[in-house]
């Protein structure tokens, strides 16, 4: 069952690469994918990938596809671009639980809403300030990565199994 699913991964693979579109793009539409994805404003990742795709020229299933597989790292980086906003801001910390968010979004919404509005402000400073540089570290590496793959499914050597059958 793994092989099948990883035979029909490197089809797909092979078939973004033999439709043209170049290394380069798609390490940007990969990159932009993973830095979008983990915006910390929880519900906007998948409309501002979509407008990074289409103003940038970018493969959209590719940048959709990564935001997607990014969301736990979304999750998981939430509370350090946080605190990270709070530093670069010398806020007071937000001392709040998930739990605690939950309860005050249900009992007092006009707290609960500044509250959360000043850390998704902090949040998306911390974000900015880490997300695009290391977009830009991860970039050039990743085309390498990329050449060096699309040269060997263009020369066949990475053809999947029941492709290579079939020549």
């Amino acid at each position: 069952m793994a092989g099948l699913a990883f035979t029909k991964f490197g089809s797909r693979i092979r078939a973004l690469f033999l439709s043209g579109i170049t290394p380069e793009k798609l390490a940007a539409s990969i990159v932009m994918g993973l830095m979008i994805g983990v915006f910390p404003i929880l519900g906007t990742t998948t409309l501002l990938c979509a407008l990074a795709a289409w103003r940038l020229g970018l493969n959209i299933p590719a940048i959709q596809l990564v935001n997607y597989i990014s969301a736990p790292l979304q999750i998981v980086c939430l509370f350090p671009f946080i605190r990270l906003g709070e530093t670069i801001f010398g806020a007071a910390a937000l001392n709040l639980s998930a739990a605690q968010i939950a309860n005050m979004s249900a009992s007092d919404v006009p707290q609960a809403f500044t509250s959360l509005w000043t850390a998704g402000l902090h949040a998306a400073a911390g974000w900015l300030l880490i997300a695009p540089a290391l977009g830009a570290l991860a970039y050039h590496p990743l085309v390498a990565a990329l050449r060096r793959i699309g040269k060997a499914i263009a020369g066949g050597s990475l053809a999947p199994a029941a492709t290579q059958e079939s020549l």
